[in-house]
């Protein structure tokens, strides 16, 4: 091999190692804070959202009144999963980070899932012991973390899984398996 042709390699071994790097990683912030809203008032698109004027930012942009509050539980679960993201409080927009209030039910609990964008962290703030409900609180390393319930996307998916295939994974009776499609 000539010496053209082992720079070329080279440079081609480097760029197919350092490639997937660059590519498989969420945007930097661009700025230390953009409070998002929904509106091109200034026509600056920064994370998914336009900025607000930072002349025009206030208090009230970095508050989410009432998420100290309690929320009723009622479905079969037994959780409620309140969201605190870019949505519904704007000055979280370019931190990258969201948070998740979960109030349970007696006996609730909050379903296997993923969070494609993130990884979370839970701090419980009052044990559930049979008895009285329970709260806990989530920080998402995301702005947008996304959510894959495991068993609505097993069971509940749109076409559904061949039942055989998932009694042989679960090592279920196939009947089982169609009995928890039917849930979903």
């Amino acid at each position: 091999m000539t010496m053209k042709s082992l720079s070329l390699l080279a440079i081609l071994s480097l760029l197919a190692l350092t490639l997937p790097l660059a590519i498989a990683s969420d945007p930097s912030p661009l700025q230390d804070f953009c409070v998002g809203v929904n509106t091109p008032a200034d026509g600056v698109f920064v994370n998914g959202k336009f900025c607000k004027d930072p002349k025009l930012v206030s208090a009230d942009d970095f508050f989410l009144a009432g998420l100290q509050n309690a929320r009723a539980v009622a479905n079969a679960v037994g959780s409620n999963v309140t969201a605190v993201n870019v949505n519904n409080l704007p000055g979280l927009n370019t931190l990258g980070i969201s948070l998740v209030r979960i109030d349970y039910g007696v006996n609730g609990q909050n379903p296997p899932h993923t969070h494609p964008r993130a990884t979370e962290g839970l701090i419980h703030f009052q044990a559930n012991v049979g008895r009285s409900p329970a709260v806990a609180f989530a920080a998402l390393s995301s702005q947008n973390p996304g959510v894959v319930t495991i068993a609505n996307t097993v069971f509940g998916s749109n076409p559904a899984i061949d039942p055989n295939v998932l009694a042989r994974a679960f090592q279920l009776d196939p009947k089982l398996i169609m009995d928890l499609q039917a849930k979903f």
